[in-house]
């Protein structure tokens, strides 16, 4: 994974430093949001995933991954994928989380809402990911697949 402050960090690394992010203010309200977007460039689809944690009213930091995989082109398959990711990287920052005792939410943010092309996968794909135990934001809320994942994830961004 991949830091803007920290450079590059192996999975453990980015866990410690949530806990010692989420452990420098004990009364702080912390919510942990996994997230991911994708792009087409070229013949691959470029996979942005993010764990972003955010101090309430404080700010926050956040770590991404850039996988590239065979270009998708179906929406219903790109946002399935999409959300299996943040489902995986959740499923691993929630273990990380309960051995270490960190008081923080844990939500998974997808890339759907209920205007646009994806409004019929709402009922799918929120199940989904409630289903495997986590809470899930979506459009207008899901700023860490539809903000930072987004951003990362566009041509030409210069966050690689």
């Amino acid at each position: 994974m991949k830091s803007i402050t920290y450079g590059e960090l192996t999975f453990n690394e980015v866990c410690e430093k949530i806990k010692i992010y989420t452990g420098r203010d004990l009364k702080g309200q912390y919510v942990i949001s996994v997230g991911t977007d994708s792009q087409n460039i070229g013949g691959i689809t470029k996979v942005v995933s993010v764990i972003a944690i955010v101090k309430k009213t404080k700010g926050g930091i956040f770590f991404y991954d850039i996988k590239k995989v065979k270009r998708i082109n179906n929406i219903r398959q790109k946002i399935f994928k999409e959300t299996q990711c943040s489902i995986e990287l959740a499923s691993q920052v929630m273990e990380y989380i309960n051995k270490n005792e960190i008081e923080a939410s844990l939500e998974v943010h997808v890339d759907i809402g209920d205007q646009g092309e994806t409004k019929h996968l709402i009922k799918e794909i929120v199940g989904w990911v409630m289903g495997m135990g986590f809470k899930c934001c979506m459009k207008p809320d899901s700023y860490t697949s539809t903000g930072i994942a987004d951003k990362i994830s566009k041509k030409g961004s210069k966050v690689c």
